[in-house]
């Protein structure tokens, strides 16, 4: 990738995303409850807990889906309550989701391409008009499309459209475009779902070459050999409490953590 296509250089180690004592109720119903943890510049940060635990929504409230019933989450030091999608996206975060959310009649290059145009400087008139600025800037997108498809290892099915993409391709495909948005943090969520073995191995293979572009990931996922392989540090939830926070290694001993996944008791993980 070029200079042009990677995130602005940040401090490595510098608290990027801090969620600050969060809780969302629905209702009766606590889904998150005081969840308080930082992302760090550079790293790549996993967020685990069984089913229901609340991890899903707390990146809810993280990408500005859902308004925290109280406490905040901070990006660079900005409040995010309050923000809208698109605005929380320029200020520099990207997600892909759970569900594949392609636009599966459009090709796989325009698909890319849509993600540029959270930052395109070209306005209505200039498109209309089809003025130099603008065609620079949509050439500049195209080159730049085709170098994050060859990233994400799809450079050959640009003309296709997405919805002829195998499975596999078309979760590379959403990574492709998230990053085009001109990301710092890029959260992941249940990435690996419906992958096989070697699949899942070249997923972390492209995680860990996401973060040594300089971003920043944020990784959900159930595949507990594919978190302990790819991050740098792990948060727990259950019940929407964080319940243990540290290294892989550290998570892997936590009873807490254990007795969550297995359900027995600490006293007999431990």
């Amino acid at each position: 990738m070029t200079e042009n296509a990677q995130p602005p250089a940040a401090t490595p180690g510098e608290a990027l995303l801090v969620v600050d004592d969060v809780t969302l109720k629905f209702g009766g119903v606590t889904a998150l409850d005081g969840v308080s943890f930082e992302i760090r510049e550079g790293e790549i940060l996993g967020l685990i807990g069984p089913n229901g635990a609340g991890k899903t929504t707390c990146f809810n409230v993280m990408t500005g889906v859902y308004k925290p019933t109280s406490g905040e989450a901070r990006f660079s030091g900005k409040p995010l309550t309050g923000m809208k999608r698109f605005e929380i996206t320029q200020l520099g975060i990207a997600r892909t989701f759970q569900n594949i959310r392609l636009f599966k009649s459009m090709t796989v290059l325009e698909n890319v391409k849509v993600g540029f145009d959270a930052r395109s400087r070209s306005g209505l008139l200039s498109a209309l008009f089809r003025t130099p600025a603008m065609r620079r800037e949509e050439a500049e997108a195209d080159r730049r499309a085709h170098e994050l498809l060859k990233f994400v290892g799809v450079n050959g099915r640009a003309d296709d459209l997405a919805a002829n993409l195998s499975y596999g391709d078309q979760r590379r495909l959403e990574i492709a475009r998230a990053m085009a948005t001109g990301p710092k943090l890029l959260c992941l969520d249940e990435p690996a779902a419906g992958f096989n073995p070697a699949e899942k191995a070249k997923l972390m293979d492209l995680i860990r070459k996401v973060r040594d572009q300089g971003y920043t990931v944020l990784l959900i996922e159930h595949d507990m050999r594919l978190v302990m392989g790819v991050t740098d540090r792990i948060v727990v939830l259950e019940f929407g409490r964080k319940i243990a926070e540290g290294s892989p290694a550290e998570i892997r001993d936590n009873p807490a953590v254990i007795a969550a996944y297995l359900g027995v008791d600490e006293d007999d993980a431990s």
